[in-house]
C-alpha cells in the first residue's frame, strides 16, 4: 500500500503554497492545480485514523472532499469547473493533490479568478498562478486568499507547470500523468505590479517565517549590553548597539542570498527534512551563546554559517517556478529585496524596543536570559517536531 508521510509540522518554516495553472482548451478552459496534502488536511483531515501517515485508500476515499472543497474555492467567472481525476505529485517538500479541471464555456479576454484556498484555516497561505497570454510570455499571479481579488497582483513570466503523477490503485504506485498546456488571454501586467508581486512575498515570507525571526531575535537581545567581567551592562548610545547587528544582519544577508540563488536555481537542492530541523538547530546554539559564550567573539562568523542553511528554507517559492532566465534573476531579486524590507523591518523595531529597555535593572534576567529559554525551549519543540513528524506547538 502506498504510504505518503505528511510533513505537517516537521516543515513547519514552509510556507503554505498552492500552484495553479490556467490555461484555455478549443472548448474552454482547463485549470490546474496543486496543493500540498499536509495543507489539505489541516483542512479537511485527511488523515482519517490519526496516525500520521496518509495512505492512497485515505486519499481516495476523501478525494471528493478534497475536490469539492478546492472547485469551491477556485473560481474561474463563467466557467464551471467539472470533477477533477485523482493525481498526485511529488516535489521537494512533500506530496501536492495535483488537481486538473476542466470547463465547457466561453472564457473572457481577462479571465477573473476568485481565489480563498485555505483561507479559512491559514491566512498566510498563497496562490501562485502561471496564465499564458497568446503571443506574450506567460504571467505569474501571487493570490492572497484573504483578499480574494481577480487580479491581487501580477508579476513576472513563467513556464508551463510541473507534469503530475496519478496513482494506480492497483499497483498502488504513482504513474507520471501528462497535463497538455496551452494558452489563455490575462490582463497584461505593469511593470509597477510586477514589482511589488515578488517583492510583497519576500517580505511576507520572511515575516509570517517564525523560525527565522526567533533566530534573528536570540541575534539581538544581547545588542543592547555589553558582556564585561562584572556581568552585563548597557551600552551608552545607540550606535554602539546599532553597530555590532549592522555587521550580524549584513552576514545573515549575505549568506542567505548565497544558498537562496543557489537554491533556487536548483544548483544545490537539500531536503526540507534536512533543513528545517537544522534551522532549529541554530536558534538553540543562538540562545545558547546568550547564555554562555560558545563562539567566543566570532559571531559574525556563525552567523554567515547559519545564513546559509536559513537561504534554503526561502527557497522554495522560486524554485517550484522554474523561471526563464531572465524572468528568473528578476523574479530572483524582487523577492530577495522583499526578504531585506522585512528583515530591516523585524530588525528596527526590535533593536529601538530593546535599546529603550537595556537600563532595565532586570533585562540581563528576563531579556536575554529569559528570552534565551524561551527560544531554546522553542528550538528543540520545533526540531523534535520536525524530525519526528508530530504536532506539539501552534506554530
Amino acid at each position: 500500500m502506498l504510504m505518503v508521510v505528511l510533513a505537517g509540522s516537521a516543515s513547519a518554516h514552509k510556507s503554505s503554497d498552492a500552484y495553479l495553472q490556467l490555461t484555455r482548451t478549443p472548448t474552454g478552459i482547463s485549470l490546474r492545480v496543486d496543493v500540498a496534502l499536509r495543507d489539505l488536511d489541516v483542512a479537511l483531515d485527511l488523515d482519517a485514523n490519526a496516525d500520521g501517515r496518509l495512505t492512497w485508500g485515505e486519499i481516495r476515499s476523501a478525494w471528493p472532499a478534497v475536490d469539492s472543497y478546492v472547485r469551491s474555492r477556485v473560481r474561474v467567472s463563467g466557467c464551471e469547473l467539472q470533477p477533477a481525476s485523482p493525481a498526485l505529485e511529488t516535489r521537494i517538500d512533500g506530496v501536492y493533490a495535483a488537481l486538473v479541471f476542466a470547463a465547457t464555456c466561453n472564457a473572457p479576454a481577462d479571465p477573473v479568478i476568485r481565489y480563498t484556498l485555505l483561507g479559512d484555516v491559514d491566512p498566510t497561505h498563497r496562490g501562485i498562478a502561471r496564465i499564458d497570454v497568446p503571443g506574450q510570455p506567460p504571467l505569474l499571479r501571487v493570490f492572497d486568499p484573504m483578499r480574494p481579488a481577480a487580479k491581487d497582483s501580477v508579476v513576472s513570466p513563467a513556464p508551463s507547470a510541473a507534469t503530475a503523477a496519478t496513482p494506480d490503485a492497483a499497483a498502488a504506485a504513482i504513474q507520471p500523468a501528462q497535463v497538455a498546456a496551452s494558452s489563455v488571454s490575462a490582463a497584461t501586467a505593469e511593470p509597477a505590479s510586477e514589482a511589488r508581486g515578488f517583492l510583497r512575498e519576500g517580505i511576507h515570507h520572511i515575516v509570517t517565517g517564525y523560525d527565522h525571526v526567533l533566530f534573528l531575535l536570540c541575534l539581538l537581545l544581547p545588542s543592547v549590553m555589553r558582556r564585561t567581567p562584572e556581568g552585563w551592562r548597557p551600552v551608552n548610545r545607540l550606535s554602539q548597539a546599532v553597530l555590532p547587528v549592522v555587521g550580524i544582519v549584513t552576514a545573515f544577508t549575505l549568506a542567505h542570498s548565497i544558498t537562496l540563488a543557489l537554491a533556487a536555481m536548483k544548483w544545490v537542492s537539500l531536503s526540507p527534512s534536512f533543513i528545517e530541523p537544522a534551522i532549529a538547530v541554530t536558534i538553540v546554539l543562538a540562545a545558547l551563546d546568550n547564555l554562555r559564550p560558545i563562539f567566543h567573539g566570532r559571531r559574525v562568523i556563525v552567523t554567515f554559517l547559519f545564513g546559509l542553511i536559513h537561504g534554503f528554507g526561502f527557497a522554495g517559492v522560486l524554485a517550484e517556478l522554474n523561471l526563464p532566465t531572465a524572468q528568473f534573476a528578476l523574479a530572483l531579486l524582487q523577492f530577495n529585496l522583499g526578504l531585506e524590507v522585512g528583515q530591516l523591518i523585524i530588525v528596527g523595531v526590535a533593536t529601538s524596543l530593546l535599546f529603550a529597555l537595556r537600563r532595565q535593572a532586570q533585562y540581563p534576567i528576563w531579556a536575554i536570559r529569559g528570552g534565551s529559554l524561551a527560544a531554546i525551549v522553542i528550538g528543540v519543540l520545533w526540531f523534535v517536531e520536525r524530525t519526528a513528524n508530530v504536532s506539539l506547538m501552534p506554530l
